[in-house]
């Protein structure tokens, strides 16, 4: 049902989509993670309810993911206390939580985001060393 309605405000009221990149290095070698079994995944912290999923993606031959979302997928729409997203990321080999990122509160699109013309705006979670 949410996502219903989700889509159907997307389609009324058009937004730009949002992306938060990231990138993993294996530890010791600095390589580039990847490969078919990893998935990441975005997730905004919520502290009364459930957090909220806003997407995954596979990691690249860098080892970097980009997850789209569009800010209505964050926005309380005055119910709460957040008025901004508390990002945070998971990285699944397979169907276990291989990594998880610090949660990074309070993003700001406005003032952290980078337009990129393929992408909408970019916030750069970071790179980080899996083992």
């Amino acid at each position: 049902m949410t996502a219903k309605l989700l889509n159907a405000f997307r389609t009324w009221v058009p937004e730009m989509e949002m992306t938060v990149k990231v990138k993993f290095l294996q530890k010791g070698t600095n390589a580039p993670l990847t490969g078919d079994e990893y998935i990441v995944r975005l997730y905004d912290r919520d502290i009364f309810s459930d957090d909220d999923y806003l997407g995954h993606a596979t990691l690249n031959e860098q080892g970097e993911a980009h997850i789209h979302f569009f800010p209505a997928d964050v926005r309380n729409h005055g119910v709460g206390l957040e008025q901004l997203p508390d990002l945070y990321i998971l990285l699944f080999k397979g169907d276990v939580v291989h990594f998880q990122t610090k949660v990074w509160d309070n993003v700001d699109f406005e003032k952290l985001g980078l337009m990129d013309i393929k992408e909408g705006e970019v916030v750069n979670f970071g790179t980080f060393l899996v083992n």
